[in-house]
């Protein structure tokens, strides 16, 4: 159920139906829109009683949203959410790029990459301190002290960091060491660490599980809201499908799907989607193309000899080529980059 608030209303008359509406046992979600403000109800096991709500000094409507998902429909909000990750809007009038490593090696390599990428125009910087390998003999990350070099990179060039939590406790770390808090691909239906996430006063980048459905993955964005974390990025990073020349197929046409039926700003990882890296540049225009709100991108600066995902990593000098060749077609599209 949605209420929906008159043009104008009080933060009064907002307050007194949130009182309302949690006095009855549910929740309730303010949602401040481009006009008016929304207050979203959830924990209700059946109608609620609109007339009470109705009749509230400021409501205009009180209407049900049809869709499982809520609080990321475009019912709740119409017009696009923008989340700022450290200052940077992902989901506005900016085609955001996000780069860096596969995974924290070591400061060197992290604060070469970071000048690199940042020259060449990425605006937040990525880079995995723990990482959820397919073996148990793969690095798995330098944990904590790779988040430390993660923020010695940011102090360094000013690109806030987004970085992957793998459970519980690394969200207590990546919370406070980085700008924002990476659910990958293997924890989209981790119900318990996306709830922990919707607790987190972070922003949450959110990646497509590698067999998810549309709504499922929707449905894991509204385990964050529904914690009350409304900064929420999508990010589509391929599924896998009988495809056998790429790693992942990267399902483009989500964007657009995701655009129609949620607010939420969708960023496209095209490194994890392809695998190779010849098959990154492409793609990462096709994502321009069909309306994404930026790019994920793993840049390495020797990636023959990356500990994690060198084979589907670019080099800066592919990067930079790569960002000439955004701006042309992100400026066709009446966005910045």
């Amino acid at each position: 159920m949605l209420v929906v608030m008159r043009q104008g209303a009080t933060p009064d008359e907002i307050a007194g139906v949130v009182r309302a509406i949690e006095a009855r046992g549910f929740k309730a979600h303010p949602i401040p829109g481009a006009q008016r403000t929304a207050i979203g109800i959830t924990g209700n096991r059946g109608a609620v009683d609109r007339p009470v709500f109705e009749s509230m000094p400021g409501v205009l409507e009180v209407i049900p949203v049809t869709h499982a998902y809520k609080l990321v429909s475009r019912e709740v909000k119409p017009e696009d959410s923008v989340v700022k990750v450290g200052g940077v809007a992902v989901g506005g009038g900016e085609f955001v790029i996000v780069a860096g490593p596969c995974a924290v090696e070591s400061l060197d390599q992290m604060l070469t990459v970071a000048r690199l990428v940042k020259a060449a125009g990425a605006r937040l910087l990525r880079g995995g301190a723990f990482k959820p390998r397919t073996s148990p003999y793969s690095f798995q990350g330098l944990g904590e002290e790779g988040l430390r070099i993660l923020a010695s990179a940011r102090e360094e060039t000013g690109l806030p960091v987004v970085t992957e939590a793998i459970d519980a406790e690394s969200v207590d770390l990546v919370e406070r060491y980085a700008d924002a808090i990476q659910i990958g691909a293997r924890n989209m239906q981790n119900f318990s660490l996306l709830k922990r996430a919707g607790r987190a006063k972070k922003p949450v980048l959110l990646k497509r599980g590698l067999a998810a459905t549309l709504e499922e993955f929707l449905m894991s964005a509204e385990y964050v809201l529904a914690e009350g974390n409304y900064d929420v990025i999508l990010c589509e990073r391929g599924v896998r499908t009988f495809s056998d020349f790429s790693r992942n197929t990267l399902d483009l046409a989500v964007v657009p799907a995701v655009k129609q039926i949620s607010h939420l700003p969708i960023l496209v990882d095209p490194s994890h989607g392809t695998g190779r890296r010849d098959k990154v540049v492409p793609m990462s225009r096709g994502a321009a193309a069909v309306g994404a709100d930026g790019l994920i991108v793993e840049v390495h600066h020797d990636p023959d000899t990356a500990l994690s995902d060198g084979p589907q990593s670019i080099t800066p000098e592919a990067f930079g080529t790569l960002v000439s060749e955004l701006r042309q077609i992100t400026q066709v599209l009446g966005r910045t980059l």
